[in-house]
Order: structure tokens, then sequence, then C-alpha cells
């Protein structure tokens, strides 16, 4: 009984650390000026055009659309993970029912819009409400995603 209360304690801390690991990425990214962030991108979108091009040939693509759709699917994504992990963690620290569910969206969307609020000290980058909105978008999904992997076990 003691080893089981051990390990469950151990799959807490680690649910939590990884949802202040992946918030303190966040936070990182956010942190880039805006040539560094934009560098990011731009590298994310050549290698993703280069995978694509393998695999369609002849595809032709306008990359500042492809650029602004790596940057956008960004946050979706990041968020979204986000949602999955702090759904996760609220659930291994006992909150049942759809309550686990409200409280991580709202975690997510109040660091979206205090990720946003960081950035407007940041050279070169500006909060947007968009961006909330898409980071909110992806928590959502993240919650649901874990509420249906959660009713499949």
């Amino acid at each position: 009984m003691k080893d089981r209360k051990t390990k469950s304690k151990l799959i807490l801390i680690v649910s939590w650390a990884a949802v202040l690991f992946w918030m303190g990425l966040i936070f990182y990214l956010s942190a880039q000026v805006a040539s560094q962030s934009d560098e990011l991108s731009q590298g994310i979108a050549e290698r993703l055009f280069g995978v694509i091009a393998k695999i369609i040939p002849g595809v032709n693509g306008d990359f500042l659309l492809s650029n602004f759709v790596v940057r956008k699917s960004a946050h979706f994504l990041s968020y979204l993970m986000l949602g999955l992990l702090t759904t996760n963690a609220l659930r291994r620290s006992g909150v049942k029912g759809v309550r686990h569910l409200v409280i991580a969206i709202g975690i997510c969307v109040l660091y979206a819009i205090s990720d946003e609020v960081h950035q407007l000290f940041v050279p070169g980058r500006s909060g947007q409400i968009k961006d909330v909105l898409l980071d909110s978008g992806g928590a959502i999904v993240g919650t649901a995603l874990h509420r249906l992997f959660e009713r499949r076990e």
C-alpha cells in the first residue's frame, strides 16, 4: 500500500512538473525578441516545406503565408499541450468531474493572457487578443482530448 501511495505522489509531482516545464518553455519562447522568434519560425517553415515538397513534388507555397501558418500553429499546439498536461495534473490531484476541465481551461486562458502581456515588454513583439483566443482554442481542444482519452480508459 505504501509503495502505491509513493508511486501516486511521484506521478502527481511529475505531472505538475511537466505543466511548469511547459509553461517555462512558452515563457522562454515568448521572451525571444522579434528577430529571434521570426528566425526560428522561418527555419521551421523551411524544413516543413522541404518535407512537403518531398511528399508532394512541385508544390509551391507562399513562404510568408507558411511562416504565418507555422507561427499560429505553434500557438495553438503549444496550448493544446498545456491543456492536456494541466488537465492530467488536476485529475491526478483528485479534482473530479467536469471541474478539472473547467479549471484547466481557466489556468490556460489566464496563462495565455499573461503571455501576451509579457510580450508587450519584449522588443519587437506585441500582445494580441487574437493570439489569446487561438491559445484558448488550443487549450480547449487539449482538455477535450484528455477527456476523450480518459473515457476510453
